[in-house]
């Protein structure tokens, strides 16, 4: 834990991102095993988390999982602290080819979702807001990644390319080949990298010259005709213009 953060305030923080990627929650136990934090030292936090329905325990299992105050929060940062205007256009594009829209920023080496607006579609893309993704293995990330330098990738990914499935890109040169074209003004791409039967198409967004985001689009490949993955690639295009118009107008920072 760098000095200069406040350790009761990062333990809070700590629990609380933990939790947010653990779809089935997790006992006080587990928890504390993958934190590497005294059972003791947790439970008042986890307590009064509880209390205030930042958690939620499931009776009979013990297991934590996120209560409906962050919820709360996450609807206030999409509405009051900004994403509105991008959630629009998000809607827009949905309501267009009918599709999951996605909006994720970069993390380290892994995409964080922040936004996304489901297809209306009764087959589609599985996924939540809060979840994390191996940015080499998905669309988005790669065109999140293409904000960075070569040399900078290959510092980020040193022990190699995190794989999910077995067309995961595991090869570095393959990965900065395709970073290349997406610096030149392509789209990024991956088919069945991250999820079986499932393509995705995305753009990075750029604010003042910077890839600060990337939304992308998903679809199932048994949808993939060529009709409709030319009309999300328009659909992506579009709204990339419009978003980085707003960025240009609008005081946000991601």
């Amino acid at each position: 834990m760098p000095q200069s953060q406040h350790r009761a305030t990062a333990r809070v923080l700590d629990i609380l991102e933990h939790l947010a990627v653990k779809k089935d929650g997790q006992t006080l136990t587990e928890l504390a095993q993958e934190l590497d934090a005294p059972k003791s030292s947790l439970f008042p936090i986890v307590h009064t988390l509880e209390e205030r329905r930042y958690l939620h325990q499931t009776r009979g299992t013990g297991r934590y999982t996120i209560g409906p105050s962050i919820w709360m929060l996450g609807a206030a940062f999409a509405t009051d602290g900004g994403l509105e205007p991008i959630v629009e256009v998000m809607k827009r594009v949905v309501d267009e080819c009918e599709e999951t829209c996605q909006l994720g920023i970069l993390d380290g080496g892994n995409v964080l979702y922040i936004e996304k607006e489901d297809s209306p579609q009764a087959i589609r893309m599985i996924s939540w807001v809060g979840n994390r993704l191996p940015a080499n293995a998905t669309a988005i990330g790669k065109a999140l990644l293409s904000g960075l330098t070569d040399a900078q990738i290959r510092a980020l990914y040193a022990d190699g390319l995190p794989r999910l499935t077995e067309h995961t890109i595991a090869n570095p040169n393959a990965l900065l080949a395709q970073l290349a074209e997406v610096r030149a003004g392509g789209i990024a791409t991956e088919h069945e990298e991250s999820t079986p039967q499932l393509a995705c198409w995305a753009l990075p967004l750029h604010e003042q010259g910077k890839v600060v985001a990337a939304l992308s689009i998903a679809v199932p490949l048994f949808r993939c005709q060529e009709e409709r993955i030319a009309r999300v690639c328009q659909c992506l295009r579009r709204a990339q213009t419009e978003i980085e118009d707003l960025l240009k107008i609008w005081n946000f920072k991601f």
